[in-house]
């Protein structure tokens, strides 16, 4: 089993920037992958981002390529998700998952709501 938990979410103007942090426990996530998936309302969840845990691959998803960046810290066990140039379309809730790469979908965490605002 892996337990995540994510922070990091809030209300930002457009054009600002926020960083969404994932912390990782339990299982060893070697052959793992890590990232998020995002959710507006009256929408369908969206891929946002995943990456290997142990190798270099990351995946963007094309709404938010260019815009965010995924990176790891293995002494903390937790993926940081870097946003800016954040849009009114990019308000959602963000949920860390993680999984097989670059799939993921097998563990998630609480979600956090990222609001937009124009």
């Amino acid at each position: 089993q892996v337990q995540l938990v994510e922070s990091g979410g809030g209300l930002v103007q457009a054009g600002g920037s926020l960083r969404l942090s994932c912390a990782a426990s339990g299982r060893t996530l070697s052959g793992y992958g890590m990232g998020w998936f995002r959710q507006a309302p009256g929408k369908e969840r969206e891929f946002v981002v995943a990456i290997q845990w142990s190798g270099e691959l990351t995946y963007y998803g094309d709404s938010v390529k260019g815009r965010c960046t995924i990176s790891r810290d293995y002494a903390k066990n937790t993926v940081y998700l870097q946003m800016n140039s954040l849009k009114p379309e990019d308000t959602a809730i963000y949920y860390c998952s993680a999984g097989p790469y670059p799939e993921l979908g097998q563990y998630w965490a609480q979600g956090t709501q990222v609001t937009v605002s124009s």
